[in-house]
């Protein structure tokens, strides 16, 4: 990380981050309980989550507001205890859940501070964690002969979460963009 970004970071104390990554973990366990408590009501169920991704946004938005520690730790940690307390993501998408989000919440804090669109800083980290997570699939199945999970589901995952990842396009810039207002008022 820069010396930028550093600086940058500190305008947030210790414990405001600590606070915001907390925040964070509950949210990322708490909204996709509600979305599979929805499937499971409409007959759909865990399809709602896969398709809108809700782990994904408190990840990539205490990125975008605390920096890269609370990214990275709330990404890391979220699947984690969303699994140990509901057994969700199951064990086979455990370890890529984790990677993935954690390279989310690590994007986004990284670029929290250069100036370009909120967009922009959404699309790179989901490229770069969807990247890695890839990466980490094909490991497992070619280096590791990992046979609990398939290749397909790099591609599967995808194209079933592109609703999910459009709206995390139009929801953080606009939560952003809210926070910051808010903070110059």
């Amino acid at each position: 990380m820069t010396n930028a970004a550093v600086k940058q970071n500190r305008k947030l104390s210790v414990k405001a981050q600590t606070i915001a990554t907390l925040i964070a973990i509950v949210a990322a366990v708490v909204i996709p309980q509600i979305f599979h408590m929805m499937g499971a009501i409409s007959g759909l169920g865990t399809a709602l989550g896969e398709t809108f991704l809700p782990m994904h946004l408190p990840i990539l938005l205490v990125g975008l507001l605390a920096g890269p520690y609370a990214g990275a730790i709330a990404g890391l940690v979220s699947p984690l205890i969303s699994f140990a307390l509901t057994a969700m993501p199951g064990v086979a998408m455990l370890p890529f859940m984790m990677i993935e989000l954690c390279v989310y919440g690590l994007t986004t804090g990284l670029f929290a501070n250069v100036k370009m669109p909120t967009i922009y800083k959404v699309v790179i980290a989901q490229i770069a964690g969807r990247a890695v997570r890839a990466v980490a699939i094909l490991a497992a199945v070619y280096l590791f002969a990992n046979s609990a999970i398939s290749v397909a589901t790099i591609w599967l995952s995808i194209s079933t979460g592109i609703f999910g990842l459009a709206l995390q396009w139009m929801l953080l810039p606009l939560i952003v963009y809210r926070v910051e207002n808010a903070k110059q008022k």
